[in-house]
């Protein structure tokens, strides 16, 4: 399958991105209960794979989230996405969600994870704006000087923390 329109792996299959699925009980709909890695490729090659690989390993860890494919297993899906895509430069959405679960977010109750690659074309800004350039704004709206971090969080202060 080489084609100019988007493509998904979904554990283990190719197809077009447009007939993948997930089910309405997947907790990743349901609860955000995933993880995943955007990753341009370049000349037919993921750009820093090992890299993308190793945070979503990462992200999945913080979640207690198994991914069910080691890295090179994942690096020949990618590779056979890409492939499959048949656009040497785009970009990829590796995605891996619980899976199905009951209503309820205790995960012990989701079957094996899924994981999906999809490629697709990557356009940060339509080509007319490409070609022409476009106009700067300046907004009057002024960022407000935060004592904290971030609203609600609370740093340690030295030697009570």
């Amino acid at each position: 399958m080489h084609t100019n329109q988007a493509v998904c792996w979904k554990n283990g299959i190719v197809m077009p991105a447009a007939d993948a699925s997930v089910s309405v009980l997947d907790h990743g709909l349901l609860y955000g209960d995933g993880v995943f890695e955007g990753i341009r490729f370049y000349r037919g090659r993921a750009f820093l794979l090992r890299e993308h690989l190793e945070r979503l390993r990462d992200s999945a860890c913080a979640i207690a989230l198994d991914i069910p494919y080691n890295d090179t297993e994942l690096t020949k899906a990618v590779q056979q996405t890409v492939a499959a895509f048949g656009v040497p430069e785009g970009y990829l959405r590796l995605i891996v969600t619980r899976d199905i679960g009951s209503l309820g977010i205790d995960p012990r109750h989701c079957a094996q994870p899924t994981v999906l690659i999809i490629a697709d074309h990557l356009q940060m800004v339509p080509e007319q704006q490409r070609r022409s350039g476009a106009r700067r704004a300046r907004s009057a709206h002024q960022k407000p000087e935060l004592s904290e971090p971030y609203p609600g969080t609370y740093r340690s202060e030295p030697g009570r923390g």
